[in-house]
């Protein structure tokens, strides 16, 4: 019977660094090569999860436009259509389900 918390039995002797891959010899629960590896093992744990982006071909229909003269945003559609002007893009987002307006993700998550 293998005994449970016994470090030498129950893991390997020769190990892959988690974070870069260089091999390194284990000693105890360590995952890591060095210092430097664990610190960046730890900080993408924590980096909050990026901002979804749509596949390429898909970006425009869930971009927010914004006029320059009139003010007036749009999801999807580059040209204003009070004014005929080409709007400029504001960020991704959509239609809030609440209000029904066009809202970017970054406004939605820093208003909080």
């Amino acid at each position: 019977m293998i005994p449970s918390r016994h470090d030498g039995v129950t893991t390997r002797s020769g190990m892959d660094c988690a974070v870069c891959g260089t091999g390194f010899e284990r000693s105890g629960r360590r995952r890591y090569c060095s210092d430097a590896c664990r610190a960046v093992a730890y900080r993408r744990r924590r980096r909050p999860d990026p901002t979804p982006v749509p596949p390429a071909g898909q970006r425009r229909a869930a971009t927010v436009y914004e006029c320059p003269d009139c003010a007036t945003r749009a999801v999807g559609t580059q040209r204003c259509e009070d004014c005929s002007t080409f709007m400029t893009r504001v960020g991704t987002g959509g239609l809030c389900p609440c209000c029904d307006e066009p809202v970017t993700i970054d406004e939605i998550t820093t208003n909080q």
